[in-house]
């Protein structure tokens, strides 16, 4: 499994971060209002979520932990999901 560098994901949610405070403060401005979206597909990517706000918290949680930890929560939640990519029924497959 691939997991991206440490070092790009703190730039990236840095990045974010801040964008998300200067859309904040000026929200009825489009050109930062765009690049904050930009900035939160980014880390969608990078991070493999679907939700902005999703791939901050799994870029925070994976800054936290070291690479093994990371790669076996990502390990059991697949195991938690069925080959359709639906949630099971209380965890069985």
């Amino acid at each position: 499994m691939l997991l991206p560098a440490k070092s790009e994901v703190a730039r990236q949610l840095r990045h974010y971060r801040a964008w998300e405070r200067s859309m904040l403060a000026s929200p009825t401005d489009v050109t930062v209002r765009t690049t904050f979206e930009d900035s939160g597909y980014t880390l969608c990517v990078l991070m493999g979520k679907r939700c902005a706000r999703e791939a901050a918290d799994a870029a925070e949680r994976y800054l936290r932990t070291n690479l093994l930890t990371h790669a076996q929560e990502r390990a059991e939640r697949a195991e938690r999901l069925s080959p359709t990519g639906h949630k099971t029924p209380s965890g069985a497959a």
